[in-house]
């Protein structure tokens, strides 16, 4: 299993609330419509960075298919273009 962990930072003039509550409606649903997401969080932090995404994924190459996915690339476009920044890390368990 593969866990894959995105922490995101807004722009500064972003309404922080609504684009977490977008990412959270574009992202949450990828569950089973992906092959291999077996899980996803997106939650508000109350310390450093916005928010985070949490998933987890049955490999390797399942993630390597959900980066590009058709489903992905367009939920990523309901709040994207108000990310500053993002750290990601992944990690086999």
């Amino acid at each position: 299993m593969v866990k894959h962990i995105i922490l995101f930072t807004l722009k500064e003039e972003a309404d922080k609330p609504a684009v977490i509550a977008a990412a959270q409606d574009a992202l949450l649903p990828l569950v089973g419509q992906i092959p291999g997401l077996l899980k996803m969080e997106v939650r508000p932090c109350f310390c450093g960075p916005d928010f985070v995404l949490y998933s987890e994924f049955d490999s390797r190459e399942s993630l390597n298919i959900y980066a590009n996915h058709p489903l992905h690339v367009e939920a990523k476009s309901h709040f994207f273009p108000w990310v500053d920044a993002r750290m990601p890390a992944d990690y086999e368990v």
